[in-house]
């Protein structure tokens, strides 16, 4: 089993240190939904297939990422409050890569 440490700051503005699995195939919209860091409803409302931005976050660390899909792209460019750091955290797969990761949940629209 391999974990990774990454920090999550919820929309409170609370800071949280998670261990997230890597070998169960999840993203970063589902850890925050398994750790409950967000109310249910409010965050990964089309189930990752980023049609929504319900689960955009600023990513604070200078962890390296997998480059932006075209639907990732398209539905940052018509979501509120998206900044240059912004991402769908369905899209970031927890890998042994993103240990490290810091990201900060961006407000509910």
């Amino acid at each position: 089993m391999s974990d990774i440490n990454i920090k999550i700051t919820d929309r409170d503005g609370v800071t949280h240190d998670i261990v997230a699995p890597t070998d169960m195939a999840m993203n970063l919209m589902e850890v925050v939904r398994s750790y409950e860091l967000a109310p249910e409803g409010t965050i990964g409302v089309c189930g990752g297939m980023a049609m929504c931005a319900s689960c955009q976050c600023y990513v604070l660390s200078d962890t390296e990422l997998p480059e932006m899909g075209d639907d990732e792209e398209a539905m940052l460019s018509e979501a509120f409050d998206v900044k240059d750091n912004s991402r769908l955290g369905c899209q970031i797969q927890m890998t042994p890569e993103m240990e490290g990761l810091e990201v900060e949940l961006a407000p509910e629209s």
